[in-house]
């Protein structure tokens, strides 16, 4: 694809756009410290939390019984018992959110993690019977290079596990937990048949509370989302299935499902209304990785293979406002022998489409191509000193050559 080694893929300076929903449980595991690594909230602030809300609510009690008792008491004497009626327990009806959350729940866990920078959690999807599990790079990081991995299932049961691959590009991982059988594994549907508007409902453990179920609707398709970089500054950014259903630190990695109960994308990000971790949380700006995009990474991983990911071999910036009008991403770097370069693409250009998608900036570019796998062609649409150009290409691939 190009030079050995092939410049960082479509770098450009970072700006993150959300945070991780990505926090500590308070049970089953025990309550983690704060550690250093990208994760959001810890559970000290979870527990101080609940603590000061609980004995709010109990002081309040306590004040309204004392001052208020003599009156409670005499309403009391004087109103009869409310009978208590049976009103049964209505069964679920297909594709309600009650239906898909007893369809999907046993196949969503709760991570525990530890390593020598910190401890957290984060959420995951059962993908085989025999302990395969689906989730973010950013859940489990802090545990490479010696740490461990604990998984917490439906039924109260858990299991130690082994990280299989990484993949900090798409943020995702697979893990394996050990000694296991017979588990539930999750149906992956396809992000691709999903539309603005429709029904969907997110699992995981949001602050640590496992098992929650949220609701809502796609807000958006194909939003492009920057979370970061990795060690040699290629972004982190992914065209996201955008949704107002409640994700919150704790969420990451667990699923986010159509109304079948279909697997249609991974929840990693969120964007909150405080730059502060610890004072963030959901105020309806969720975002889940598409699944269709991570599947063949995540065959890759399970295979025990490196993920690899197309590219067109170039470095791009924001457009901002060029002098002919043009926005969208700015070529910083064209690589040599790249496929960029073999259809004709100069430092300075301007890419304002590939294929039927409008490119607005870096970030949406990056997020385009990484839905696309090597050795894909596509068509790309750039501005020259105000001329149009197009050139169909064969994207390049990132992986490693001899």
């Amino acid at each position: 694809m190009s030079t050995t080694p092939p410049p960082p893929f479509e770098n450009h300076p970072t700006t993150v756009y959300g945070a991780y929903p990505y926090g500590n449980p308070q049970a089953p595991p025990p309550a983690p410290r704060r550690g250093r690594g990208r994760g959001g909230l810890v559970a000290g602030v979870l527990v101080t939390t609940l603590l000061v809300g609980g004995g709010a609510g109990f002081g309040g009690a306590a004040l309204w019984d004392q001052t208020q008792g003599d009156a409670a008491s005499s309403s009391a004497t004087a109103t009869a018992t409310t009978p208590v009626i049976d009103q049964g327990d209505t069964p679920a009806t297909d594709g309600s959110v009650e239906s898909v959350a007893s369809s999907v729940l046993p196949s969503v866990v709760t991570i525990q993690v530890a390593g020598q920078q910190g401890e957290g959690s984060g959420s995951g999807i059962i993908l085989s019977a025999d302990g395969t599990i689906l989730t973010n790079n950013h859940v489990v990081e802090v545990a490479e290079g010696g740490g461990t991995v604990r998984v917490y299932f439906d039924d109260g049961t858990s299991a130690p596990a082994e990280i299989l691959g990484t993949d900090p590009l798409t943020d995702t991982a697979v893990i394996r937990a050990e000694g296991v059988s017979d588990l539930t594994a999750a149906t992956i549907g396809q992000s691709a048949n999903l539309d603005v508007g429709q029904d969907v409902v997110a699992f995981g453990a949001p602050f640590g509370l496992d098992s929650t179920v949220t609701s809502g609707i796609v807000s958006a398709l194909d939003r492009p989302v920057n979370v970061g970089s990795d060690s040699e500054g290629n972004s982190t950014t992914y065209p996201a299935i955008q949704t107002d259903a409640a994700i919150n630190p704790g969420n990451s990695g667990g699923p986010l499902v159509d109304m079948t109960g279909a697997v249609v994308g991974i929840n990693s990000s969120i964007r909150t209304a405080s730059q502060s971790s610890e004072s963030g949380g959901s105020i309806g700006l969720g975002f889940a990785i598409p699944i269709d995009e991570v599947m063949p990474i995540v065959d890759q991983m399970i295979a025990g293979e490196t993920p690899t990911h197309a590219r067109l071999g170039i470095q791009v910036g924001d457009a901002g406002s060029a002098a002919d009008g043009a926005s969208g991403a700015l070529v910083r770097e064209v690589g040599e022998g790249s496929t960029a370069a073999g259809a004709g693409l100069e430092q300075g250009d301007v890419i304002t489409r590939i294929d039927d998608r409008a490119i607005t900036d870096a970030d949406s570019l990056v997020a385009t191509i990484r839905s696309y796998r090597p050795g894909d062609e596509v068509q790309v649409t750039w501005q020259r000193n105000g001329e149009q150009q197009t050139a169909t290409l064969e994207l390049d691939t990132d992986a490693a050559t001899g």
